[in-house]
């Protein structure tokens, strides 16, 4: 890739043509194509599986937030949640600021 990239960006004009039309746009398309299917389509898929995976929330589930707070589902809303943490302490936290299940790595820990 680097090869084809560097012949397209340092491939001598013929004398008497101009260097117009598409071969003048061609360096940037391939920037955008690289930045798309390397950048933003990834981050898109894992915005998406992390959307998916708040939505099927469900009571009783053990989760850990963003901070790195552990904690046990008890309520749970369209927009918030209840957590219970060590102590019997009650945290009402956004459903966005929830990272991860951890149930599956608990049945694997034991």
């Amino acid at each position: 890739m680097t090869n084809l990239l560097s012949i397209i960006l340092f491939m001598p004009q013929q004398e008497g043509q101009e260097g117009g039309g598409l071969m003048s746009f061609l360096p940037l398309i391939l920037i955008v194509l690289v930045f798309y299917l390397f950048f933003i389509r990834p981050q898109m898929r894992k915005s998406k599986e992390q959307r998916k995976f708040r939505e099927t929330l469900k009571k009783g589930e053990k989760i850990v937030t963003i901070g790195g707070i552990h904690g046990k589902i008890l309520e749970i809303s369209e927009t918030t949640a209840v957590i219970e943490v060590e102590g019997q302490n009650r945290l009402k936290i956004e459903k966005s600021a929830i990272a991860m299940d951890r149930s599956g790595q608990l049945a694997n820990a034991k």
